[in-house]
């Protein structure tokens, strides 16, 4: 095992939740909430739905995606069930991010 790979399940899910939300947080900078406030939570479900057949998909084939990584798909999955959990407790609509956590 390498020397800076988690140790622990916890561990490893807190890395996984950490690139997670640096995905959200890039993502958010170049999108803002206009696009998800304009689609709402049957939108959420629907973008979500897209990303789980392109998954499908591409797990059937045999050769590797030309454009983006399957680990990519995955991400965008986890990051579209977490902004819809946001959204159903209303925080996405009314919370802003700490422009401190923006990417440069």
């Amino acid at each position: 095992m390498k020397s800076n790979e988690p140790q622990t399940l916890d561990q490893a899910f807190e890395v996984v939740a950490n690139q997670l939300l640096q995905t959200f947080l890039k993502k958010h900078k170049d999108y803002g909430k206009g696009n998800i406030l304009s689609i709402k939570e049957l939108g959420i479900a629907f973008r979500e739905s897209e990303k789980v057949e392109r998954l499908k998909h591409l797990l059937s084939k045999s050769d590797t995606p030309a454009n983006e990584p399957i680990e990519d798909t995955w991400i965008d999955i986890g990051v579209y069930a977490i902004i819809a959990l946001l959204y159903r407790k209303g925080w996405f609509e009314k919370l802003e991010i700490n422009p401190i956590s923006l990417p440069k």
